[in-house]
């Protein structure tokens, strides 16, 4: 689009034109009717010209204007947007909260979480929240949300919390295919942030494509069903196993806002199986 100098010569030169044409056009204005009726019709169409140029820089000028209005606009909309989004992960993290069995394995405790830092393009990714040990959490709290598991917390500070995502090879998830099939390790699959492989399932376990995995509950940091994806293929491993391929309905690297979830009976469970094994 031309710059403004440009628009202003323009206009200058278009002016200058028009003065010479009206000039020459008024020398020859005594030389009869018909020479007047085609002087009159060529100045009417330089008029028509002259008013269509004067519009269009008219439109031209007033662009700025209208994009800014625009982009003011624009702007209003996204944050709506993003406070419906807010809300909604908000009452879908109150639901989860209200909903979830808190016998599965010990008693659950649910706190809100928000992640103030995550890496994304590493081979193991972290994460950072801005809840610390003064509002409760502790290491080896899960972090999750309504549709699937993000991560495990592994240090804590006053007010800031240390996690493994679970786009990191050394989280993985208990999990089960459909409400009571085969159990085993869900991890991350190492290429995209939504993938994941469910590994060591028995061969003479049925499945389909898009069936749903949960959290098994075979677990001391997350509860039982929350569901995580669905199965998308498999192949078979050592002619002993199906390893699952698994989207997953949460992507662990585009969360912020989370729940803290904590099995406050887990020290205890702890407790007795040490007791057990040095029996």
């Amino acid at each position: 689009m031309p710059r403004k100098g440009n628009i202003i010569k323009i206009i200058l030169n278009a002016a200058i034109f028009i003065l010479m044409e009206v000039a020459a056009l008024n020398m020859l204005s005594d030389s009869g009717k018909m020479q007047n009726f085609f002087i009159s019709k060529i100045a009417h169409g330089f008029q028509g010209a002259f008013w269509g140029t004067t519009e269009s820089i008219k439109y031209y000028f007033s662009l700025n204007k209208a994009n800014e209005e625009l982009s003011q606009e624009n702007f209003r909309l996204t944050q709506m947007l993003r406070n419906y989004t807010l809300e909604e992960e908000m009452r879908n993290l109150d639901s989860l909260a209200s909903t979830m069995s808190l016998t599965s394995i010990g008693e659950f405790r649910y706190m809100p979480g928000t992640i103030i830092k995550i890496s994304k393009n590493k081979q193991r990714n972290y994460l950072i929240i801005g809840q610390g040990s003064e509002e409760g959490v502790v290491p080896q709290s899960g972090i999750i949300t309504s549709n699937g598991v993000i991560g495990i917390v592994e240090s804590v500070s006053r007010h800031y919390s240390y996690a493994l995502t679970f786009m990191n090879p050394e989280v993985n998830v208990s999990a089960r295919l459909g409400k009571e099939g085969a159990i085993g390790p869900l991890t991350w699959d190492g290429k995209r942030s939504g993938g994941a492989l469910l590994k060591e399932i028995p061969l003479q376990y049925k499945f389909q494509p898009g069936d749903t995995v949960f959290t098994s509950g075979y677990s001391s940091i997350f509860p039982s069903d929350i569901p995580l994806g669905k199965v998308t293929g498999s192949r078979i491993v050592n002619g002993a196993t199906y390893e699952i391929s698994v989207d997953l309905f949460q992507d662990p690297g585009s969360v912020r806002y989370v729940t803290i979830v904590n099995n406050v009976g887990r020290d205890e469970m702890e407790e007795l199986e040490k007791a057990e094994e040095e029996k």
